[in-house]
């Protein structure tokens, strides 16, 4: 499976939800399950006794039906239901809150058990599917604003299994305060040193070159023939140049001659198909998109609404999941 649906991938990210990896597999009488997420403390105690919540890492990940008998899926997922049901009652789980993976599609899958919706489009580049990628899949101006980049000077350079992204960091750091992103995308040294220690042989480090200088940089995943968008940034002063652009070109032509499949950008900051980060992404796979869906689910309805009771807030809110935690 997915880079995302790997034990590894939720210790890289325990101490950004503050919590605790773990992979379950759930097997029955119709198939097989697996579920990696991550246990988190609820700081409030009901009655004194502690309780959890489970959400996947960040990226994607949830539930995913590793084997199922021919005709047998809505039996497999019933299955699943009673047993996980039990498994969260028998740990004090009160709630989930999953992101589903869009190119895996198990938020379908799922929708027998889970309150999953779909959150928002996000965009691939179909590697396989042209033989010029670039110029099937990207937009014409989008063309066009790597065609003169490049003239303007911009070169990239790909770096497999990166020892150091100490100048990656740099620039993505700028471009988080630039944007005001919250704390939550302030990814932390430590973060980067876990992920290289459990995942080096699948990073790829892409940067664009002005005068020699980095001046925008690439953090991406390679896992089985998908290369993931993982993190990117560009420094202020040099936006005019595009070499945003310059990144994506470099990295679909250096999958394409490596036999990737696929490469997914991710989608925007919201479900809005007018949303900047969408529309930019879209410029490069304009025949190539996934539905990408959460997922919420309350195990323990009578803890959650006293959680929510004493946190002050509706229990029954469609706004932030889960609402004690808001």
């Amino acid at each position: 499976m997915d880079i995302y649906f790997q034990k590894e991938y939720g210790i890289v990210n325990e101490p950004i939800e503050d919590g605790k990896a773990i992979c379950k597999k759930i097997g029955t009488a119709y198939g097989i399950v697996n579920h990696m997420f991550i246990l988190r403390a609820i700081h409030t105690k009901i009655n004194g006794e502690q309780y959890y919540d489970i959400v996947s890492p960040y990226g994607y990940g949830g539930p995913v039906i590793a084997e199922c008998e021919p005709g047998k899926k809505d039996a497999l997922l019933d299955a699943y239901e009673r047993e996980f049901a039990e498994y969260c009652r028998e740990h004090n789980i009160v709630s989930e809150f999953i992101r589903f993976h869009p190119i895996v599609g198990n938020g379908v899958d799922f929708q027998k058990v889970y309150d999953a919706k779909l959150d928002r489009k996000t965009v691939g580049t179909n590697l396989d599917a042209y033989e010029d990628p670039v110029s099937e899949e990207f937009s014409k101006s989008c063309r066009k604003r790597i065609r003169r980049a490049i003239r303007d000077g911009i070169t990239y350079r790909i770096t497999e299994r990166p020892d150091d992204i100490s100048g990656f960091k740099e620039v993505y750091y700028s471009t988080m305060r630039r944007n005001g992103a919250g704390e939550y995308y302030y990814f932390s040294d430590d973060y980067f040193e876990r992920c290289l220690k459990y995942f080096r042989d699948n990073i790829i480090l892409v940067e664009a070159l002005y005068e020699g200088k980095v001046i925008a940089a690439g953090f991406y995943f390679a896992w089985e023939n998908v290369i993931h968008i993982h993190l990117s940034g560009t420094l202020s002063e040099y936006l005019h140049l595009s070499p945003a652009y310059v990144l994506r070109y470099a990295v679909t032509l250096w999958g394409k001659e490596k036999g990737y499949s696929l490469i997914h950008h991710g989608g925007g900051r919201s479900g809005d198909l007018e949303d900047s980060l969408y529309t930019f992404k879209k410029q490069f796979g304009q025949n190539t998109e996934f539905d990408f869906y959460i997922g919420r689910k309350v195990w323990n309805r009578d803890i959650y609404e006293k959680l929510c009771i004493k946190g002050g807030v509706e229990p029954d809110s469609k706004g932030y999941f889960p609402a004690y935690r808001q």
